[in-house]
């Protein structure tokens, strides 16, 4: 069942402006409350991390290339951000890559733009107000269009948005069946990974009307977690890393704890205790950052950009 939502319909209107928090799931839940559909897909990216009582995110698939990607407008093939002239114009309609981006190359220029993949490619491609637009790598790749990446923005140049690269399968939180059919569909370790971004993500209080950013490893049982705030021009921003282990025996859960969510998420083959393990991390990694003063400016982005 194809269906559309308030986010792919307002597209005259900065994400960040519509101030709605479920832009891209709404109509979705909808027709999973009212019994229409048993499961829907979403980005990981676009489902808050609070979600609305009586849902749970069933399924986290293994997570495609979380990294942005720069697509550049057909003249400027084989360059990178770094080698645009002066005043070049980047299409953009997310803070947080604009924020970090404005900071490292000062010399380009950052505007909105609207629209899905199709819509935003065909806007780079036949007019000449764009000399490149930023993407999420994933979506380039799941659509065929792998070709179209000229640059890859590791983390040192941008830190990733919380969930990029990752589909959730949401499905009613009751509905046992279903959610024993899709948990086949989870990948631990992009759990693991997703949990400590959602918890850091929601100990913030940030959504899309504010730049926060991740950036998350899993190697010999550890979780490394960096995470990141922005005021919008990218001037002013606080960055930290922690890491937690997260190696734990799978336990037989049954019984009444057998649905707990964390941030959202019920994953039943993915250990407890790895899971908590690293939505502590997110949570301790948040507290730190707002211990520096995170939440100034958060704050103050959230008011500039309702003022723009």
């Amino acid at each position: 069942v194809a269906m559309s939502t308030t986010g792919d319909k307002i597209l005259d209107t900065a994400l960040s402006k519509i101030g709605e928090k479920s832009l891209f799931t709404k109509e979705l839940e909808s027709a999973l409350e009212r019994n229409e559909v048993d499961l829907v897909v979403h980005s990981l990216k676009d489902l808050p991390t609070s979600l609305p009582p009586g849902f749970t995110i069933g399924a986290v698939c293994k997570r495609e290339n979380p990294l942005d990607a720069v697509v550049f407008h057909p003249k400027n093939c084989g360059k990178t951000l770094s080698l645009l002239p002066e005043k070049s114009v980047i299409g953009t309609s997310s803070l947080r890559r604009a924020a970090q981006l404005k900071k490292k190359f000062p010399h380009l220029e950052f505007r909105d733009i609207r629209g899905n993949l199709n819509t935003r490619l065909k806007k780079l491609d036949e007019k000449e107000d764009f000399s490149a637009i930023i993407l999420a790598a994933a979506g380039l790749k799941r659509m065929g269009w792998e070709n179209r990446i000229g640059q890859l923005l590791g983390p040192e140049d941008c830190l990733y948005a919380v969930g990029q690269g990752a589909l959730a399968v949401e499905v009613r939180a009751k509905d046992q069946e279903i959610l024993n059919m899709v948990s086949a569909l989870h990948d631990a370790d992009t759990v693991l990974c997703c949990i400590a971004e959602r918890a850091f993500m929601r100990r913030l209080e940030g959504g899309c009307s504010v730049p926060v950013a991740v950036n998350t490893l899993l190697k010999d049982d550890q979780l490394y977690l960096t995470g990141a705030v922005y005021s919008l021009d990218g001037s002013d921003s606080l960055k930290e890393t922690m890491q937690t282990g997260v190696s734990y025996p799978h336990q037989n859960e049954d019984g009444p704890n057998d649905d707990v969510q964390h941030v959202g998420i019920t994953a039943k083959n993915v250990p407890g205790q790895a899971q908590e393990a690293a939505e502590n991390l997110g949570v301790e990694l948040a507290s730190l950052l707002l211990s520096k003063g995170a939440k100034h400016i958060l704050s103050v982005a959230r008011q500039l950009n309702e003022d723009l």
